[in-house]
C-alpha cells in the first residue's frame, strides 16, 4: 500500500496554533460575556449576606465598574488576539527581522535590536487601551489619582530600567544559545533563575523606590502591634514601611517584598486611611500565612520547574526549522552562524506558549484561591477573624470588587475567591 499523505511539520503546527487561538479565544469571550450578563443582571440588589454592610449605590458602582473593565477586556482581547496573528502567522516578526538584518547585518547588535524593537513596538500597540483603562475607566468611577506628568514619568522610568535590566539578560542568554553547545537551554535555565533571585533582593531597596516613596510606619502603636504579630508568627522582616500609593489609585493594599534578609513589610498609605489596627493587624497575619504554609517556596519551585522545562522545550524547538515556517518566518538557513536564529525562537516562543497554556489557567487559579484560604484560617488562628472579615469587606467595597461574580468566570480566572465564599468561612465582620 502506498503511504498515506501527511501534513508537513510547519503546516501543522500553522493548523494548530491557529485552532488553540481561536478556542482561547471564544473561550475568552464566552466567559467574559457570562461575566457580564451575571453582574448586570444582579446588580439591582446586594446579596443577602451583604444587605446591612454595603450599600445598594456601593454595590451597583462595584456592577458597573465590572462591566466596564470586562468591556474594555472585550477589545483587548480581540486587538491583542489580532496583533498575535499579525506577528505570526501574517509575517510581521519575519518582515522585522529581515529588515534588521538588512539594516545590521547578522549577529549580536542585530538580536538585540529585533527584541528592543518588537518591545517597543508591542508596547506602543498596548498604550492606547492602557490609557483608556487608566484614565477612562480608573479615572470615571475615581480610583486614578496619577497626573498625565507622573504618568510620562513613569512610562520613561519603567522604559530605562527595563532597558537596563533587560538587554544584560537578554544578551546572555543569546550569548549561551549560542556559544554553550546542546546543553545551552540548562545554563540558559540557571542564569535567568539567578537574575529572578537577584531581582527579588534589589527590587526593594534600588527600584521600588524610582516610582514610589517609602516611609518608615510612624503610628508606634500600630508598629508594636505588627511587630508583636510578626514575632508570634516567627517572622523577620528588614523594616516596616508606608508606600505613597495615593499617589496613583485609591485602592488599598499590603505586601511583603524582598529575599532573605532584604525582606520588608509595605502598607498603601490608602491601606491605613481604610482599616482599624485591628483590621490591619488581620490582613497582615493573613499574609504572613502565605509564608507560614510555604505558598511563597511552593509557587517559586513551581516557577523554577515550569521555567526549566520551558527552556528544554525551547532548546529543541529552535534547532527545528517548521518551528519557525509553521509560525510565520522564514530562519536563517547559513550553515557560518553569521545570522543566528537565537532572539527569532525567543520571541516565537514567548508569542506561542501564552496560547497553549492558557488552557490550564483554571487550574493555577484553583491552586491559588486553595493558598488564601488556608492564609486566611491562619490569619484567623493568629488575629482577629471578625476583623479579617471586616477589613475584607472594605477592601472589596473601597476597591469596587463585585459581590457577584459569575461562577464559570471565578473558576476560570479568580485567584482569590469571591467574597461570598471567602467570607462564609470567616467569623461576622467586626464594627469598627
Amino acid at each position: 500500500m502506498p503511504p498515506r499523505d501527511t501534513l508537513p511539520p510547519s503546516l501543522a503546527l500553522s493548523l494548530l496554533f491557529a485552532l488553540a487561538l481561536c478556542a482561547g479565544l471564544m473561550i475568552k469571550f464566552w466567559l467574559a460575556s457570562r461575566q457580564i450578563r451575571h453582574v448586570a443582571r444582579h446588580r439591582a440588589q446586594v446579596p443577602a449576606p451583604f444587605a446591612e454592610r454595603i450599600p445598594l449605590a456601593a454595590h451597583q458602582k462595584a456592577a458597573d465598574y465590572t462591566l466596564a473593565k470586562a468591556r474594555l477586556g472585550l477589545l483587548d482581547m480581540a486587538l491583542g488576539a489580532a496583533v498575535l496573528v499579525g506577528w505570526t502567522l501574517m509575517g510581521g516578526l519575519d518582515l522585522l527581522n529581515q529588515a534588521l538584518l538588512g539594516w545590521l547585518g547578522g549577529g549580536m547588535a542585530q538580536q538585540l535590536a529585533l527584541l528592543a524593537a518588537f518591545a517597543l513596538i508591542s508596547g506602543l500597540i498596548d498604550l492606547p487601551l492602557s490609557l483608556a483603562q487608566t484614565f477612562g475607566v480608573e479615572q470615571r468611577f475615581g480610583f486614578n489619582q496619577m497626573t498625565w506628568k507622573l504618568w510620562l514619568s513613569d512610562l520613561l522610568k519603567s522604559a530605562l530600567v527595563g532597558t537596563l535590566i533587560g538587554l544584560p539578560i537578554a544578551a546572555l542568554i543569546l550569548w549561551l544559545m549560542g556559544a554553550a553547545g546542546p546543553l545551552w537551554w540548562l545554563w540558559a535555565w540557571g542564569a535567568w533563575m539567578g537574575f529572578n533571585v537577584l531581582l527579588m533582593w534589589i527590587y526593594p531597596s534600588f527600584i521600588a523606590p524610582l516610582f514610589n516613596r517609602f516611609q518608615p510606619l510612624q503610628d508606634e502603636a500600630l508598629k508594636a502591634r505588627v511587630t508583636a504579630l510578626m514575632q508570634r508568627c516567627g517572622f523577620a522582616a528588614k523594616g516596616l514601611f508606608v508606600m505613597d500609593g495615593s499617589r496613583r489609585s485609591a485602592h488599598a493594599n499590603a505586601y511583603f517584598t524582598g529575599f532573605g534578609a532584604a525582606k520588608r513589610v509595605v502598607f498603601y498609605d490608602t491601606l491605613l486611611q481604610q482599616l482599624t489596627p485591628a483590621e490591619v493587624e488581620a490582613v497582615l497575619a493573613h499574609e504572613l500565612g502565605h509564608f507560614k504554609h510555604r505558598h511563597i517556596a511552593q509557587r517559586m519551585a513551581g516557577l523554577f520547574a515550569l521555567s526549566l522545562a520551558g527552556f528544554a522545550l525551547l532548546g529543541w524547538l529552535s534547532t527545528r526549522g517548521w518551528f519557525y515556517t509553521g509560525l510565520g518566518v522564514v530562519p536563517n538557513l547559513s550553515l557560518d552562524g553569521a545570522a543566528p536564529n537565537d532572539a527569532l525562537a525567543l520571541l516565537l516562543f514567548l508569542l506561542a506558549v501564552p496560547v497553549f497554556s492558557f488552557f490550564i489557567a483554571p487550574l493555577m487559579a484553583q491552586w491559588s484561591r486553595r493558598h488564601e484560604f488556608q492564609a486566611d484560617a491562619y490569619a484567623m488562628a493568629q488575629a482577629d477573624g471578625g476583623a479579617l472579615a471586616s477589613a475584607l469587606l472594605k477592601l472589596y467595597q473601597d476597591n469596587a470588587s463585585t459581590l457577584t461574580p459569575d461562577p464559570l468566570y471565578v473558576k476560570y480566572y479568580y485567584s482569590h475567591p469571591p467574597a461570598t465564599e471567602r467570607l462564609a468561612r470567616l467569623p461576622s465582620p467586626a464594627h469598627a
